[in-house]
């Protein structure tokens, strides 16, 4: 006797199955007629997504409708946030080939040539429910690809007014309104992993269960690790600058940014005195009554509450029941912390303004500080450092397993790539081996391209053996016989 619950399990699979093969259908017509498109086409149609989220009336709409529906962050930081991800893009994708051939090698016989991928899936979190599928979609027109977004259930109705806008500004060039669509509401994981088996490439921003699933669905797919970010604040580092930069980061967004501060680790010569300068910025440091009672707010049953993620400081302080004074005008809290694990969570991802706190000796040991709490969460993502030392700077990018190190900046700015420095825009950080993921810099558009090399003869370059082995042979011998 067939359950009512197979019963009901394989109904959803093939509804899941119908509806995703009507969009990769559509999605795959469309493609076919956008893969003719030259790089000049292909640019204005880049050029018109951006300005479907960038211009200013429908930016405060959709930032508005993303807090109010996802309950996570702030409107003012969201439409900043959209902006600058946008722009910041469409500057990097100006000058960038990926139409026909984007690169000539006479002395090696190659050519490279630019190819679509095809259609992509594009699972997108709730944090960033606007910038971050935008980022993904320009990324994936530039490459003369279709797209299919999965935004989360919370980010559902924000990813549907940002398509009907991009659905108007493709009009507007005379693009196929099928190269960019969405998964239909509801939301669900059937339709979600049924995507993920179809198309051709599947990204993944956010949660890591999906992050798995892309890579077990069969398709070729990029996921991003989680964040943990630790940032160490050395004795040669400017202290008042460091503080704006890592305030400004950390209340940005209320936190919502998987690359804001999640660890200070301070050394023992200027640990007052970095104290101070962040208290001057709005920070401030709980005692360890005030942390305990925060610390059971924040998580429940081992988890981060929904209720606290991305909340500004005096929301968490009365959520907390947190009542002095000084934190009801808080911008960020600070919690000294010294253990790192499971058991102490202030030692993990924190999505929200508050800082744990490491005082260490020297900077050895901030090293190791760091080293551990990257171990326990976020190892790949990156780290940053305040200082003046390019000696320090060079040992974490030797040895830290972090495939970002950012330095003397705002965090939360600078790792996604910013004005002033020379990374990808990007909303999503691969993070390496390390974090289990395909790839170890920032997301970007050459990911989305197939490259075809086209390969001529060339002057044989052949070295004898001499040469090759030679060097060897004299300093170990000719070894066994």
């Amino acid at each position: 006797m067939v359950s009512s619950m197979h019963i009901n399990q394989t109904q959803e699979a093939d509804d899941a199955k119908a509806i995703v093969d009507s969009l990769l259908e559509r999605a795959r017509a469309a493609q076919a007629q956008y893969a003719r498109y030259d790089q000049q086409q292909v640019n204005e149609v880049v050029t018109a997504v951006a300005w479907a989220l960038v211009q200013p009336e429908r930016n405060h709409q959709i930032s508005e409708l993303a807090v109010k529906t996802t309950g996570l962050g702030n409107v003012d930081d969201k439409i900043a946030k959209n902006r600058r991800k946008t722009i910041g893009l469409l500057q990097d994708l100006q000058q960038a080939k990926s139409v026909g051939v984007i690169q000539e090698l006479p002395e090696l016989g190659l050519v490279e040539i630019a190819r679509p991928v095809g259609v992509v899936g594009a699972i997108v979190p709730s944090t960033n429910p606007a910038a971050t599928p935008t980022n993904k979609t320009i990324n994936a027109l530039k490459g003369r690809n279709a797209i299919i977004l999965a935004p989360s259930p919370k980010g559902q109705d924000t990813c549907t007014l940002l398509l009907e806008y991009i659905h108007a500004e493709l009009d507007r060039v005379g693009a196929p309104r099928d190269l960019v669509q969405q998964l239909p509401a509801p939301i669900s994981k059937a339709t979600t992993y049924e995507l993920m088996r179809q198309v051709d490439l599947v990204l993944v921003t956010g949660s890591q269960n999906n992050v798995r699933a892309a890579y077990s669905s069969g398709t070729p797919a990029i996921g991003v690790g989680a964040g943990n970010v630790p940032v160490i604040i050395d004795a040669s580092a400017d202290l008042e600058d460091a503080a704006q930069k890592i305030t400004a980061s950390k209340t940005f967004d209320n936190a919502t940014s998987c690359s804001s501060e999640n660890s200070l680790v301070i050394l023992d010569a200027v640990y007052t005195q970095a104290i101070e300068a962040l208290g001057r910025c709005g920070g401030v440091l709980l005692d360890a009554d005030e942390k305990q009672q925060l610390e059971e707010a924040m998580w429940v049953d081992g988890n981060l509450s929904r209720h606290v993620i991305a909340r500004s400081a005096p929301e968490i302080a009365k959520i907390a029941g947190l009542t002095r004074a000084e934190l009801q005008s808080a911008k960020f809290f600070m919690v000294e912390e010294q253990h790192v694990g499971k058991a102490y969570p202030f030692s993990g991802e924190k999505l929200s303004p508050v800082l744990a706190i490491y005082h260490v000796k020297d900077f050895d040991d901030a090293f190791e500080q760091t080293r551990q709490l990257l171990e326990h969460q976020g190892k790949g993502h990156s780290c940053g450092i305040h200082t003046a030392d390019d000696a320090h700077i060079q040992r974490l990018g030797l040895e830290m397993p972090v495939c970002r190190v950012i330095v003397n900046q705002a965090h939360a700015f600078a790792n996604g790539g910013s004005s002033n420095n020379g990374l990808p825009v990007s909303l999503s950080m691969g993070c390496g081996t390390w974090g289990e993921n395909s790839i170890s810099d920032n997301l970007n558009y050459r990911h989305y391209l197939n490259i075809t090399r086209i390969a001529r003869t060339i002057p044989p370059r052949e070295t004898s053996e001499e040469e090759l082995f030679g060097a060897y042979l004299q300093k170990h011998g000719l070894g066994d016989h």
